[in-house]
């Protein structure tokens, strides 16, 4: 809990007008609290015992004064910690996706994204409940135990002896429910993180469910994963409820000895009646914020076990680190030289050697699993290669600032990525709206006219993954999008895949048009695509095996004319 309350300490010092608020509402709260156990003893004595008719006149606002206080303490207190433990709540989650998507693409493909989201949100929204109101709660609860405190001392040290000898035995069990409380919120949160993930799952491939008629087989998954985390649930609320009762037969056990022996210092007039019920009342309201600290506490473990989840992420780090070397915006080079990238025992490149001028067109060919898509991911540092050099203009691209490497590419793949958003906000993705750069990349791309033909034009709210597109309007939609940027370096990995011959005649000539100024890699199955190709590269296990013309593949590479003559069956 210590490690807890120092890691969020640092966020409070920017809450300084608002504390002083806090803490006014807390002590409004604590004092009215000890001031309503106290005056039980003018009550009883001055009143129905000595008959003091002005007291009488008295007491009553003094009464309606204390509650007074209390209330609208207790309402500025849990407004003012409500924005603080808010706010340092919207801070680290904005701390939190930063520092995530800063994370290598290894990392995202070893996690589920269902665990991330949960993480970033159920996670942290745990927390927020410890940073606001757990917290204050134990100040508030806190500063009235001491309050009261005062008060049954004050009455009579001697009963207050008795009745107060219970608090340290309630330490160690209240300590071992702690520990299991701590645990079981672990398991509750990783359980919810397995939900989330699992619904995330099913709504993302609804398609491939709706087509295999697997609805109730999804939905017997997410049963088994709610009834486990409902069984923890329980748990938890088990061990939670458990304080109650525990504080309940130790403090009536207290409370037994106190009336005792109090009852014969009243009987032998040692103690008038008033003293005697004034100390019942604040030692019977002292129990309850004790009961409360003790519930809140364990409350506060389910916070510690979330902080522990969220941790885990802040601790992770990028293995690829950004140079700073900035590019120019005139690319004339790229080149590979003896570039070697493995994952585990799997060789992806082996010695791949390659160079490409600004305005070739460098085709890359070959069977699944040859290493075209991993060559492309180490020019753009999704991975760093093993061994070998990656250079532009001569300059190890792992001296270069990250960000202004990635600026300077642009890379359409078969897979298209469509956001919930308008179609200018797609297409304008992360750049400066320019109406006249948009019309410009939307024409390029041949999508003009089924864009018009939208019911708001560029305006209109594509779905999300672009489900009221077809294949080949969304394939445009990331076409354009890769021309919108402007890039130095253009990256098309199947990106034409999804359109119709015709469609994809068109989009060939718009990238060999574009591409005159710019360095531009292809991947292709298709070898129709490549045709215009300056270099063509001819990958298999790994390795380039041979590269050159189409003319020259033809004639002198066995591997081209095999995939050549698959092609034309």
């Amino acid at each position: 809990m210590i490690e807890f309350v120092k890691q969020y300490l640092p966020y409070y010092k920017n809450y300084k007008r608002e504390f002083i608020y806090t803490f006014i509402g807390i002590m409004l709260v604590a004092g009215g609290t000890s001031g309503t156990a106290y005056v039980i003893k003018p009550l009883l004595d001055e009143i129905f015992v000595n008959k003091d008719e002005a007291m009488l006149e008295i007491l009553p606002f003094i009464v309606i004064l204390l509650y007074a206080a209390k209330g609208f303490g207790r309402y500025i207190q849990a407004y003012y910690i409500s924005y603080i433990g808010g706010d340092i709540i919207r801070i680290v989650r904005d701390k939190l996706l930063t520092h995530v998507l800063k994370l290598d693409l290894a990392f995202f493909n070893a996690k589920h994204g269902g665990e991330l989201i949960s993480r970033i949100t159920n996670d942290i929204t745990r927390i927020q409940n410890a940073v606001s109101n757990q917290i204050a709660k134990i100040i508030q609860e806190s500063l009235t135990i001491l309050a009261l405190l005062g008060v049954v001392i004050f009455q009579s040290p001697e009963l207050a002896f008795y009745g107060l000898i219970v608090i340290p035995l309630i330490v160690y069990p209240l300590s071992r429910l702690a520990k299991k409380m701590k645990k079981l919120s672990f398991l509750s949160q990783e359980k919810n993180s397995d939900m989330t993930s699992n619904l995330s799952e099913t709504f993302n491939n609804i398609e491939i469910i709706k087509a295999n008629g697997t609805e109730e087989f999804e939905t017997i998954k997410f049963k088994k994963h709610n009834l486990e985390s409902f069984d923890i649930s329980i748990k938890a609320v088990k061990t939670n409820e458990l304080v109650s009762p525990i504080m309940e037969v130790l403090g009536a056990v207290a409370v037994a000895i106190v009336i005792t022996i109090g009852g014969h210092q009243v009987i032998k007039g040692e103690m008038s009646v008033g003293t005697f019920f004034s100390f019942m009342t604040a030692l019977f309201m002292l129990y309850t914020p004790i009961k409360s600290l003790s519930s809140l506490y364990n409350k506060l473990q389910d916070a510690i076990a979330a902080n522990e989840r969220i941790n885990d992420l802040f601790n992770e780090s990028p293995e690829i680190k950004s140079g700073n070397i900035y590019l120019d915006d005139n690319i004339e080079t790229v080149e590979f030289k003896d570039v070697k990238l493995s994952f585990g025992d799997k060789i992806a490149l082996d010695g791949i050697n390659l160079e490409a001028k600004k305005g070739e067109t460098i085709a890359l060919v070959g069977d699944s699993g040859g290493g075209k898509s991993s060559l492309i991911n180490t020019l753009i540092r999704f991975y760093d290669a093993n061994s070998g050099e990656i250079s532009i203009d001569g300059e190890n691209i792992k001296n270069l600032n990250l960000q202004n490497l990635r600026e300077q590419i642009s890379i359409v793949t078969q897979r298209v990525y469509i956001f919930n958003d308008t179609v200018k906000a797609n297409i304008c993705y992360g750049q400066q709206f320019c109406e006249k750069r948009l019309l410009k990349a939307i024409n390029d791309a041949h999508a003009f006219d089924f864009i018009d033909n939208l019911p708001n034009g560029i305006e209109t709210i594509l779905d999300e993954f672009g489900t009221n597109l077809s294949g080949g309007q969304r394939q445009r939609i990331a076409i354009a999008r890769a021309i919108y940027k402007n890039p130095q370096i253009l990256i098309f990995d199947e990106a034409t895949s999804a359109l119709d011959n015709e469609s994809e005649a068109i989009i060939t000539d718009v990238l060999n048009k574009i591409s005159r100024d710019k360095i531009t890699f292809i991947i292709a199955h298709r070898l129709s695509t490549i045709k215009n190709a300056t270099k063509i590269a001819v990958f298999k296990d790994g390795k380039i095996i041979c590269q050159g013309s189409e003319e020259y593949l033809i004639r002198e590479c066995k591997e081209y004319q095999r995939l050549y003559s698959l092609a034309n069956i």
